[in-house]
């Protein structure tokens, strides 16, 4: 029997995560890299995909970067290729980006359309970027997966609100117009977890596993009214650390996670409870 820390090594392997230069991103990055993966730092801002591989590998890790548009079918198999050509394999990734409306001091006051005037020309935008991006890379990936041998794991990026609607209540700020969680990221959310079980179910009888990763809030300078209204909504009361979703982001991507498929690991802090 092996020693059960060997199982989460990814040492030998290769790893993309698109919205590497995102908030999770550049964690999920940080984490797969400190296992031991060679990986690509993937994301639409380019310089900061850069930036943020040059600090990996400032540490001493195999990290290189790409330019990616998840909407774009070149762009994505070019970033499949390029972790080929450097790293040999693609054996993991983590599909990370999407249009997330956020709700910290910086983007207070940007999110008053209502449903019933909510713009088409958004919702499709939105729904191109997290869902029909995410189809795009996980059929690029599987693939590369596929000609490997068929081993590999997928790692969908949902959210709490893939589950269950948003609750508009916290949005609310005195003397504000009113905010609202858009349509859209419940929607699309909802179809990651969806197209998530349907890769699992195809790909049954070879390696390749997909499942998802189910995030609650993470703080990043939220002011203070949107932070005590998310924590009271919460179990644990209070909102995720940046780093919370690590150890969970490496047990999916490794070998501990061997016997899962189609599958949503939910770290919430127990607000899907309620």
């Amino acid at each position: 029997m092996s020693d059960v820390f060997e199982k989460f090594n990814l040492k030998g392997r290769a790893a993309i995560v698109t919205g590497g230069a995102g908030l999770l991103g550049v964690e999920f990055c940080r984490t797969l890299a400190q296992a031991g993966a060679g990986v690509v730092v993937a994301d639409l801002n380019a310089s900061a995909a850069s930036a943020v591989a040059a600090d990996l590998r400032a540490l001493g890790y195999p990290v290189i970067h790409a330019a990616l548009d998840v909407t774009q079918p070149e762009s994505v198999q070019a970033v499949v290729e390029a972790c080929v050509d450097d790293f040999g394999s693609l054996d993991v990734i983590v599909n990370s980006a999407a249009m997330d409306p956020k709700f910290d001091a910086s983007q207070a006051g940007q999110h008053g359309n209502t449903f019933e005037d909510f713009p088409l020309e958004q919702w499709r935008q939105a729904l191109e970027v997290n869902l029909t991006g995410v189809f795009l890379c996980c059929q690029a990936a599987a693939r590369q997966m596929k000609a490997q041998g068929g081993k590999g794991s997928i790692i969908n990026i949902c959210s709490t609100y893939g589950l269950v609607p948003p609750d508009q209540r916290i949005y609310e700020r005195p003397g504000q117009p009113r905010q609202y969680k858009p349509a859209y990221y419940t929607t699309s959310k909802a179809g990651v977890l969806g197209l998530t079980k349907y890769i699992a179910a195809y790909y049954a009888g070879t390696q390749i596993r997909a499942n998802c990763l189910t995030p609650g809030g993470v703080y990043n300078q939220h002011d203070e009214v949107f932070t005590r209204n998310y924590s009271y909504r919460t179990i644990m009361g209070r909102m995720a650390e940046r780093d919370e979703m690590n150890g969970a982001l490496l047990f999916l991507a490794s070998d501990a996670s061997s016997y899962m498929t189609g599958g949503n690991l939910i770290v919430d802090g127990g607000w899907t409870v309620w």
